[in-house]
């Protein structure tokens, strides 16, 4: 279907203030999405409260309000302006309890807007959690067994059925707020009042824990026609138990094989052709059992997410640019592939490269802040790594993270013993990458760490190889010994120069620079090209490796 002509201006809503559980993603779908509607000739009217953001430049949209997200907001734009269409999918959780409330109201009524992109009656049924669970069963997907309580003695009840440990999700919140897990009974009351005081409809999702189970997101897209992309398969580092925008992410999926991909892929766009009325980015998270391999659904976002932003940088491929085109009427095989720019959109990016998401803490900023990792997220920022393998992304993003690390070596993680090692890994803290490293180095098994932190074996494997090159390196006592093989490996497996100097000890990162050149040891740049070679990409960005 072509662009739908009826529709001359549209709202876009944004995401409000930049917080912990709400960064800059949002504002990087919101500003692409501006741009694409304007693409096809539609008047952009924006309204963000934050003045910081890229979104609220009056480059971007043809209008912008820097007003609070209310429904008083809403409503002073709406009669300011003839608005024919609110694209809510741009800003996040907030965008969207924003057009419930305005649905609620009747305001789109009012005002004859409709909602482009998704309805209501899709948000109601991903974002409420009870609404969700009995969609699954009715789809015959695999869920968690839960149940809603909307007070503290009905959660207490249903703990008591499925016993310890539990998850508390509490209903229409961002980034895991007033979520938590539950691992001892005298913890239950204050993690239940937490979460329903979280939720704007006093209503948590008490929920059996599926501790130890590996974690995998799915971003997507959906025509109105029905047509459905896989954009990107992205595996959690670290198993469920840790919010994804807390935990280490992979790209493409490291661990999967393909009888469960395919039963994720099928499941995932199962979900979204059952969903309702919605074209656009979707993202589907997925928990998997790594003794069976069975999976179970854990939620779904009807709208571009933190994930979008990470799964468009590691693709090259524009979710949000797409996405803003499918609400206003096209499908995917009418609109131009932007990495080819001769074949449709209608595409799956195949990754020969190997993405890793790191998340940033500022732990040292917030004193007496509990940093324990779990359900609501902490990080404050993240980096994002391209290699061509995971150690070297790993490494890269490592060096990326401005917190003195020169790659998976760190400091604080070296002057520990190996039985303080072990007892600090059992929890999940920011360094604890840095720790199993270290754990590992000490003469730690794979297996006891396999056990303790539930982290897939190939993970722990491969930060093992690291390991073994950087116990080659520092039996080498000069710079001038050390053999242009081992050199090249190291350079491979993404080890800085700086980090090799401090192997090496009597060297600079600069004298290593000058004799990996003089050996021909030197970087070269490899074009983001998702096509597989089938057809010439057109894409102006490169990431950097040695061969």
């Amino acid at each position: 279907m072509p662009l739908d002509t009826s529709i001359k201006t549209v709202l876009i809503i944004g995401s409000g203030p930049i917080i912990i559980g709400q960064a800059c993603e949002f504002d990087y779908s919101g500003s692409q999405a501006a741009r694409s509607l304007r693409e096809e000739g539609i008047k952009v009217v924006l309204i963000n409260s934050n003045p910081a953001t890229v979104m609220t430049d009056s480059i971007v949209a043809d209008k912008v309000y820097l007003l609070p997200l209310n429904v008083e907001s809403i409503e002073k734009i709406l009669k300011e302006n003839e608005i024919d269409a609110v694209l809510p999918t741009m800003g996040g959780q907030t965008a969207l309890n924003l057009a419930m409330e305005a649905e609620e109201i009747g305001l789109w009524n009012e005002y004859n807007v409709r909602l482009i992109g998704v309805d209501t009656k899709a948000i109601d049924k991903a974002e409420d959690r009870e609404k969700f669970r009995l969609w699954m069963i009715e789809m015959g997907i695999p869920v968690a067994p839960a149940k809603i309580a909307n007070s503290l003695l009905e959660g207490k009840e249903f703990a008591q059925e499925i016993g310890i440990p539990l998850v508390i999700r509490p209903s229409f919140t961002l980034g895991g707020t007033g979520g938590g897990l539950v691992f001892h009974k005298e913890d239950l009351d204050a993690a239940l009042e937490k979460g329903l005081t979280a939720s704007p409809i006093h209503e948590v999702l008490v929920e059996k824990a599926v501790m130890g189970w590996k974690e995998f997101e799915l971003e997507l897209l959906r025509d109105s026609a029905d047509n459905v992309a896989i954009i990107c398969t992205v595996e959690n580092f670290d198993p469920m138990g840790i919010h994804t925008g807390d935990s280490i992410t992979v790209a493409p999926a490291m661990t999967l094989s393909d009888t469960a991909f395919q039963l994720m892929r099928n499941t995932a766009i199962r979900m979204m052709r059952a969903l309702g009325n919605f074209a656009g980015g979707c993202n589907v998270q997925f928990a998997l059992n790594p003794e069976t391999e069975e999976i179970i659904v854990v939620e779904i976002n009807p709208r571009v997410s933190r994930s979008s932003a990470l799964a468009s940088k590691a693709t090259g491929y524009p979710i949000a640019k797409i996405a803003a085109k499918l609400a206003v009427g096209y499908n995917l095989d009418e609109l131009k592939n932007q990495i080819t720019q001769t074949t449709s959109a209608y595409f799956e990016p195949a990754l020969d490269y190997v993405i890793v998401k790191m998340p940033r803490w500022n732990f040292d900023k917030f004193k007496g802040a509990d940093d324990t990792l779990g359900f609501q997220m902490k990080s404050v920022g993240e980096v994002m790594a391209i290699g061509r393998t995971f150690p070297e992304a790993l490494q890269k993003a490592c060096q990326s993270l401005e917190n003195n690390a020169t790659g998976l070596s760190f400091i604080s993680a070296q002057r520990m013993k190996p039985e303080e090692l072990l007892e600090s890994i059992k929890r999940p803290t920011w360094d604890r990458i840095f720790k199993i490293k270290e754990a590992i180095a000490a003469g730690i098994s794979i297996k006891t760490l396999r056990e303790i932190t539930h982290i897939d074996r190939w993970f722990l494997y491969q930060i093992q190889d690291i390991v073994t090159l950087e116990n080659k390196l520092k039996e080498i006592k000069h710079l001038g010994n050390m053999p242009a093989d081992l050199l090249r490996d190291a350079k491979q497996m993404g080890f800085s120069d700086e980090q090799i100097a401090e192997f090496v000890k009597d060297c600079t990162a600069e004298e290593v620079y000058e004799y990996r050149k003089k050996l021909g040891i030197t970087r070269v740049y490899k074009m983001v090209d998702t096509c597989s070679a089938e057809f010439e990409a057109k894409t102006p960005y490169f990431y950097s490796t040695f061969l």
